[in-house]
C-alpha cells in the first residue's frame, strides 16, 4: 500500500513538472519586475480626435487664442496649471536655518547662467506661459497659458529663444491644436534636455539622446527597454507632477521614486535588499551618466570677454565641444563619467539671493543634507558642477548680472562685455545694492542622478565599493565599510572570532574522534 502511495506521488509530481514546463515565462516567473512591464506593455491612447473639434479647425490670429480655444472644454485645466511650480516658478518650502521661505528662480541663482532677473526674454522660453519678459507678466491671465508646448504632437511647435515664451509666428498653430495629446518625451525634453544652455549642459543624465535610445543608455526609455514616457514616473494630478529638481526644491515631498513602482524590496537576493536601507537604488543602478554626449564639468566665468578684432568669438575642441566663448567664459566637459556620491536624506538647503557668502570656498549653491546617522539619509549619485562666478567683495554676496540684451545701452553683458555695468544692473532688477567692486568666486551645485539607468548586468559590482583602492564611495568616511576601511577594533574582534570558531571546530572534531575510538573500544570488549 505504501509502495503504491510512493508510486503515485511520483507520477503526479513527473505530471506537474512537465505542466510547469510548459507554462508561458512569464507565468512561470510572475516577479514584480514583470508585472510592471506588463502594466506598460500596453501605450495609452486618447479616444478624443482633437481635428474633429469645430474649434480647433480654423486659423488662429495668437497662440493666447488657441488656449481660449481649449479653455472652452477643458474648463478647469488653466487654473490647475496657474497653481503649478511649472507656472509661478516657485514654491513655498522651509529650509533649514531660514524658515518657510518662497523659493524658485527669481530668487535662487546656479552657477550655470546665474539667474533669469533682467533677462527673461531669454531665459523664459521655456516658461508654460506666453509674454514673460519683464516683471509686469500678468500671472493672473489664464490666457497667457501655454498649452501646447506640453501637449504638441507635431514636433513643429518651438518657443525660440529672447521671444519672452512666445512661440515662433511661423508656426501652423491649428494643425498643433489639433494635434494634441499626453504629454511624450519631445515635450519635456525641449526644456529639460536643454537646461543651461544647451543639449546635456545642465543635468548629464537628461539629454536629447534619450528621445530615441537602447537599454545600455537608460532600461526606462528606451525602444527595447521600458518605451517609458516622462508622465509615467513623473505622474500627475491636476497637473501637479511628481519630482522636483533638487536645485530649487528643499523638502522631502512630492518626489518621484523608484520604490513607487519597484518597492522598498526589489531584489530576490536579501543580502541586495538590506542594502537599500541605507543606498539608493541609483547609487547602483547609474553606474555612469552623460553615457552619449558629454556634460558640463566647470564653467569660468571669469574669462569672459575676450575679443578678437573687437568681435566675441568661440573655441572648440576636436570633437566639437565649444571650450571657450566670450559671451559666458571657458568650460570643461566629461562624458561617461563616474558620479560623486553624498549621504541626502532628501532635502536641501539654498543660497538665497543677498546670502552671504561663506569665509572658505567652495560656496555650496545647494548642499545635499544627510550623514550616516541619519536614518532617513541614503548614498546616492550625484553630478557635481563647478564654477567661477561674479560676486559683490563689499557685500559678499553673489551678483545676479544682467547678460540678455534687448535694446541699445541696457548694460547686457552678452551684448557690452562689461562686467561693471552689467551687475549694477542686475542688482538693480533684485532690489539690492552693487558697491562696485567685483571678483569671482567658486561655487558648486549639486544634481541628484536619476536617469540613465543601466541595464542588470551593467550595475555596480560590490569590489566597486568594498575595497581599499579606487573605491567608488571612498569619500564618504563616517562609517565603517567592511573591505573599505580598517578598524583596529573591529579587525581584533573578527580575528578574535575566527581563531575561536577553529578553536571550537577542532575541540568539536577531537571530541567526535576520542568519543568514536572510545565507543569503538567498548564495542570491542
Amino acid at each position: 500500500m505504501i509502495k503504491r502511495a510512493f508510486a503515485l506521488t511520483a507520477v503526479i509530481l513527473v505530471v506537474v513538472l512537465v505542466l510547469i514546463s510548459q507554462l508561458p515565462e512569464k507565468v512561470r516567473f510572475d516577479t514584480p519586475l514583470s508585472k510592471l512591464k506588463d502594466e506598460y506593455k500596453t501605450k495609452k491612447r486618447s479616444s478624443v480626435v482633437h481635428a474633429s473639434f469645430p474649434e480647433l479647425r480654423k486659423q488662429f490670429s495668437s497662440p493666447r487664442d488657441v488656449t481660449a480655444a481649449c479653455i472652452r472644454c477643458h474648463n478647469g485645466s488653466h487654473t490647475e496649471v496657474m497653481a503649478t511650480s511649472h507656472w509661478k516658478w516657485e514654491r513655498e518650502e522651509f529650509i533649514v536655518g531660514k524658515g518657510i521661505r518662497t523659493v524658485g528662480k527669481k530668487n535662487i541663482l546656479n552657477n550655470f547662467c546665474i539667474g533669469i532677473s533682467g533677462n527673461e526674454t531669454t531665459c523664459n522660453s521655456c516658461h508654460v506661459g506666453y509674454g514673460w519678459g519683464d516683471r509686469t507678466f500678468n500671472f493672473s491671465d489664464s490666457l497667457n497659458v501655454d498649452c501646447l508646448g506640453c501637449h504638441d504632437h507635431t514636433g513643429t511647435y518651438v518657443k525660440p529663444v529672447g521671444n519672452s515664451g512666445y512661440p515662433d509666428p511661423t508656426i501652423n498653430l491649428a494643425l498643433v491644436a489639433q494635434s494634441v495629446g499626453r504629454p511624450i518625451r519631445e515635450n519635456c525634453g525641449v526644456c529639460h534636455f536643454n537646461s543651461g544652455g544647451g543639449n546635456n549642459v545642465k543635468h548629464g543624465d537628461l539629454e536629447s539622446a534619450l528621445l530615441e535610445t537602447t537599454r545600455d543608455i537608460d532600461v526606462h526609455l528606451a525602444s527595447d527597454g521600458g518605451d517609458l514616457h516622462c508622465v509615467d514616473c513623473h505622474r500627475t494630478e491636476n497637473h501637479q507632477m511628481l519630482g522636483k529638481m533638487y536645485t530649487f526644491s528643499s523638502m522631502n515631498r512630492d518626489r518621484a521614486t523608484c520604490e513607487q513602482c519597484h518597492g522598498s524590496l526589489p531584489h530576490e537576493n536579501d543580502v541586495i535588499n538590506e542594502h537599500t536601507m541605507k543606498v539608493a537604488c541609483q547609487t547602483c543602478h547609474i553606474p555612469r551618466y552623460a553615457k552619449v554626449n558629454p556634460v558640463k564639468t566647470t564653467w569660468d566665468w571669469s574669462t569672459a570677454g575676450r575679443l578678437r578684432n573687437a568681435e566675441p568669438y568661440e573655441e572648440r575642441d576636436s570633437t566639437g565641444v565649444i571650450t571657450y566663448t566670450s559671451k559666458k567664459g571657458t568650460f570643461t566637459w566629461g562624458r561617461n563619467l563616474i558620479p560623486e556620491y553624498f549621504w541626502f536624506n532628501g532635502t536641501a538647503s539654498h543660497y538665497l539671493l543677498g546670502d552671504t557668502l561663506p569665509a572658505t570656498e567652495p560656496l555650496q549653491m545647494n548642499p545635499l543634507q544627510g550623514s550616516y546617522d541619519d536614518p532617513e539619509a541614503k548614498i546616492v549619485p550625484v553630478r557635481v558642477h563647478r564654477a567661477l562666478q561674479i560676486y559683490d567683495t563689499k557685500y559678499r554676496y553673489l551678483i545676479q548680472p544682467k547678460t540678455v540684451s534687448t535694446k541699445h545701452g541696457d548694460c547686457g553683458y552678452w551684448k557690452e562685455f562689461n562686467w561693471p555695468r552689467a551687475a549694477e544692473e542686475g542688482m538693480k532688477e533684485v532690489g539690492l545694492p552693487y558697491s562696485g567692486e567685483y571678483g569671482f568666486t567658486s561655487t558648486e551645485m549639486y544634481l541628484p542622478l536619476n536617469h540613465m539607468v543601466s541595464p542588470k548586468s551593467e550595475t555596480v559590482k560590490c569590489e566597486e565599493c568594498h575595497t581599499r583602492d579606487g573605491s567608488r564611495i571612498a569619500a564618504l568616511t563616517d562609517f565603517y565599510l567592511p573591505g573599505r576601511d580598517r578598524s583596529a577594533p573591529v579587525e581584533t574582534f573578527g580575528f578574535f572570532l575566527v581563531v575561536v570558531s577553529l578553536i571550537g571546530a577542532l575541540g568539536h572534531a577531537a571530541t567526535r574522534i576520542v568519543f568514536r575510538k572510545r565507543t569503538q573500544s567498548e564495542q570491542q570488549q
